[in-house]
């Protein structure tokens, strides 16, 4: 065989060894397309919504059901803060003033009703003690002349006008040992120990009532005016709430209904308590009133005056669109239901395979949540759907998770 002979038959070999190779590779990539196809099933996400097999529905629990109306709890929405009443908040003051000796007690202490707070000396209360102690002489020189002057006028041996004078100088001078002895107790000072000449130059200042040493202004040696106060102190265990209620709601609130607080600065934390008291006239201009409502265990869940809190006022039974509380789900700081837009066949489930051929479709509805009661939540659709329409009852966070993972891995 010749030379050029050689060279024509090598290249048809390498011409017909290319065209074997290209005709195999494309035989394969098909097989290749529907091996990678196989080896997941996943939900799949298209514009009209989220679709699922029955198979993946049966494996995590996706349950349907319809829009009811339920009896639920009718509330009104309110808001306000904590207060303490008058008589369980008091700033402690002087009726003499005088120069601060001591003072026994720290901000934000604990203290009881008659415990002593401080000390003011004053050289006046001596003067006070004095003039009780001379009193009390005078009403005993004026006692014994009334008694000698009623014997003398019972025996018809004096004249009637002494008597009577004898009579007005007793009653003066018990009018004058009363009020001087009151003084003294005013300004914390025993009468019976001024009595007996135990005079003493300090005014010991007590507390008027239980509770929470708050701002102290006075220190030691500091002048002490009268009337001007000292310290405050607050009892915070019967601290209550005062709610704003607006006029369209006035009259649906009353004393005795159930209110359930949400402390705004407190983690959303939950306490409850009632209505004791509703005003009879406006806030100012503002065309509100006050519902006042007493806590329930106020003192073991450490409130403070001041507190704002949201609330909502148990009104009564109403008539509302509810759904289980698990069928909404929020995203994006708004809440959802999931409904079935459309039910069909899934074409990439292999024949044979029974109910796991259904594919569901589920499309996510704005809500806007109201009061939950029993296990349901009230909702309004901000668009309207049909009244036979299938929800999410439960599962649905499922679904939410698996449209977040997915917007994920498609970014």
């Amino acid at each position: 065989m010749t030379l050029p002979n050689l060279y024509i038959i090598k290249s048809w070999l390498m011409l017909l060894l290319a065209a074997g190779t290209l005709l195999a590779s494309c035989s394969q990539q098909p097989k290749t397309e529907e091996k990678e196809e196989a080896r997941t099933e996943k939900p799949r996400f298209a514009a009209e919504g989220v679709t699922l097999i029955q198979s993946q529905l049966d494996a995590v629990g996706i349950r349907m059901g319809s829009l009811e109306e339920k009896n639920l709890k009718s509330v009104v929405k309110a808001s306000g803060q904590l207060e303490v009443p008058p008589q369980n908040k008091a700033e402690v003051t002087l009726l003499m003033g005088g120069v601060v000796n001591q003072v026994f007690v720290l901000e934000g202490q604990h203290v009881f009703k008659g415990q002593k707070l401080a000390t003011i000396e004053n050289n006046q209360l001596i003067q006070l003690q004095q003039d009780y102690m001379s009193a009390l002489s005078n009403l005993a020189y004026a006692s014994k002349e009334y008694e000698r002057q009623r014997e003398l006028n019972a025996a018809n041996a004096g004249t009637g006008k002494i008597y009577e004078q004898s009579q007005t100088a007793l009653r003066s001078e018990q009018a004058k040992v009363s009020a001087l002895s009151r003084q003294l107790r005013q300004v914390g000072v025993s009468p019976q120990s001024a009595a007996h000449g135990r005079f003493i130059t300090q005014i010991p200042v007590y507390a008027p009532i239980s509770g929470t040493i708050g701002k102290i202004v006075i220190q030691t040696g500091s002048y002490a005016e009268p009337a001007r106060p000292l310290m405050n102190i607050i009892d915070n265990s019967k601290v209550h709430c005062d709610l704003v209620v607006y006029e369209k709601d006035l009259f649906k609130v009353k004393a005795g209904q159930q209110v359930y607080f949400t402390l705004t600065n407190q983690n959303n934390r939950e306490i409850t308590g009632k209505i004791y008291g509703v005003n009879q006239s406006f806030e100012n201009e503002s065309k509100a009133i006050i519902a006042h409502a007493v806590i329930e265990q106020a003192a073991k869940n450490n409130l403070i005056q001041g507190m704002y809190v949201s609330a909502l006022i148990d009104v009564g039974q109403q008539l509302a669109t509810a759904v289980p509380t698990e069928a909404v789900v929020k995203m994006g700081g708004k809440e959802y239901i999931y409904y079935l837009a459309k039910m069909g066949t899934d074409n990439h489930t292999k024949a044979g395979e029974g109910t796991s051929g259904k594919s569901y479709v589920f499309k996510k509805a704005e809500v806007v949540t109201g009061v939950t009661d029993l296990g349901y939540t009230e909702i309004k659709l901000v668009k309207a759907l049909p009244a036979d329409i299938k929800i999410v009852t439960k599962g649905a966070f499922y679904i939410l998770s698996s449209e977040n993972a997915t917007g994920d891995e498609e970014e």
